[in-house]
Order: structure tokens, then C-alpha cells, then sequence
């Protein structure tokens, strides 16, 4: 499939010098008409970069540090991806541990997997980034951690989501968790979540999830038989604004409303972070107003 609109095309301004008129008795053409105008966001953090050039496009607050949300998965997800001798269709066993995660975290949204139950990697990456699964997440740290107990293993995932973002230049970044409901030390900011974003989309992997709107998924019960399970994005921008990529939405108390977001029109991809946003559907607005600024910038 094809991302951008075709048919539009530019119509190239006509240059008027100073004082210059069109006819006797017109006004003189402002210089100020042709001025794009920035946008004005309800989220209290907010960046744009061209994903081709990583030149800056918008910035608001863009280095402030907050509190991410479920936008920390895209690291979660990167992680994994980076795992050498990666297996996507490995098979993990759901633990009762990742079902009680959920229980006992009022914010943990669920990919709803059930205990005994099989399920690949790949089926997990899913479960992480369309319905923002905590439990998903728990079940990959506990996979791809390293150590004797779960804790040990979670503590060692964490581990590696902060050496890599060290690794990326991300100097404002910091995780506690593997999901983003933290303790406090879970933040980052527009443009290190903007730059991450970018990086994980190098993965081909990752791209597939992230523009998927929903998904059916057979796994493999404790029985031996199978079930289906059904996820949907928690991204409105999929089927709402056209040339959309992905990327991440985010929320708790402390974090809002946010969004990391991806577009590409015209062969020009945007890629950008709302932070701390008043609502789910002012996130969306405020992705869609960057991105409509990015591809005209």
C-alpha cells in the first residue's frame, strides 16, 4: 500500500516587492500572508522531526522531563527486538504473576492473556503495543531478562531499556519499569521519546505492530488446544489521518494524556511526542495539528 495523497500539489507563492501593487489603487500584498503559523497544543510537551533529515520542527518543552505512560513499550518492544538470535515465534507460558500485575495495578491496561496459555513473541509484541498490554510487557521482561528468580530477570530487562536509551544519546530518559507505570524515576521527554521512536522503527518487526489497527491472534492453550485473541489499537490516529504509521499512545495520573506518533506524506515521514496532554481525544488533536505543520514545514 501507498502512504501519502496524491493530486496535491504545491502552488508556488508569487513574490511581490515592497510596495509593489497589483493595480492602481490596490493594497500592497502583506509580507506576513504567506507565514505558516505554529500550532498551539493542548499538551504541555510536544516535538516534531523530519524522520528523514532529524531536523527539528516543533518544539514545546521538548527536553522537559515526564512521566511517559505506556509510550515507555515502544523501549520495551526495542529491546526485545535487539536481542541477538532473536526468535519472534518462540513460545511463552502466560504466569499467574503477569495476570496478578494486572489486578493490582489500578492503571495497568491488559492484552487479557490467561494463565497456562502459549503464546509466541511475536503474538506478545502484539499484545504490548495495540492494547497496551501490562501484562504483555511483564511477560517479555521475564523472557528476556536474565537472572535465577522473576525479579531478578525484571530488574535485568529494566536494566537494559536504560542502557539503551544511554546507548542512543537519550540524556533525558530514565526507566523504573518495564511498562511505564513506575515509582516515581519513569520519565522522559518529547524529543528522547520522538528519538527513540525513530530508532525502534528501523525494525521491520516494529513497524508492523505499530500501524496494525487490529489484530486476531491464534494461541495455544494449557489444554493443548487453541483460542483466538483479538486486540485493537489504542492509536485513533490509525484509520483517522491518512499516511499514519503508528506509533504509541500513553496514560496514568502523573503521565496524562500522550501520544508518540508517525506519518509519511508525499515521500516526507514526520515523527513526533505529545506529553502530558488534557485528555485522549486533545492528544489526538494535537498529533494531527504537528503533523499537518511538519509536512508543510
Amino acid at each position: 500500500m501507498k502512504n501519502g495523497i496524491k493530486g496535491i500539489r504545491r502552488v508556488p507563492a508569487v513574490a511581490v516587492t515592497a510596495g509593489a501593487v497589483l493595480t492602481a489603487g490596490a493594497f500592497t500584498a502583506p509580507a506576513q500572508a504567506a507565514t505558516l503559523k505554529t500550532p498551539t497544543i493542548a499538551a504541555k510537551g510536544g516535538y516534531v522531526m523530519n524522520n528523514g533529515t532529524g531536523k527539528s520542527l516543533f518544539t514545546k518543552a521538548a527536553d522537559t522531563r515526564r512521566s511517559t505512560g505506556s509510550t515507555t513499550k515502544i523501549m520495551t518492544a526495542r529491546v526485545v527486538l535487539a536481542q541477538p538470535n532473536l526468535n519472534l515465534d518462540s513460545k511463552v507460558t502466560v504466569q499467574k504473576a503477569y495476570s496478578d500485575y494486572i489486578v493490582d495495578n489500578d492503571w495497568a491496561s491488559s492484552a487479557r492473556l490467561i494463565v497456562g496459555d502459549k503464546v509466541t513473541v511475536r503474538q506478545l509484541l502484539y499484545g504490548l503495543m495495540l492494547p497496551s498490554g501490562c501484562d504483555a510487557a511483564y511477560a517479555l521482561a521475564d523472557k528476556f531478562g536474565s537472572g535465577s528468580t522473576r525479579d531478578a530477570r525484571v530488574k535485568s530487562f529494566i536494566g537494559k531499556m536504560n542502557s539503551t536509551a544511554k546507548s542512543l544519546g537519550l540524556t533525558n530518559t530514565h526507566f523504573d519499569s518495564f511498562d511505564g507505570i513506575g515509582k516515581g524515576a519513569n520519565y522522559s521527554t518529547p524529543r528522547d521519546l520522538t528519538k527513540l521512536a525513530s530508532n525502534a522503527m528501523k525494525y521491520s518487526t516494529f513497524r508492523t505492530v505499530v500501524k496494525t489497527k487490529s489484530t486476531k491472534q491464534k494461541v495455544t492453550t494449557k489444554s493443548g488446544g487453541y483460542r483466538y485473541m483479538s486486540w485493537t489499537n489504542t492509536n485513533a490516529l490509525l484509520g483517522s489521518y491518512s499516511g499514519t504509521l503508528g506509533v504509541k499512545t500513553g496514560s496514568g495520573p502523573e503521565a496524562k494524556y500522550c501520544l508518540v506518533f508517525a506519518a509519511t506524506r508525499g515521500g516526507k515521514t514526520v515523527i513526533g511526542t505529545v506529553l502530558a496532554s488534557s485528555s485522549v481525544e486533545n492528544r489526538t488533536a494535537d498529533a494531527k495539528k504537528l503533523m499537518d505543520y511538519g509536512f508543510k514545514k
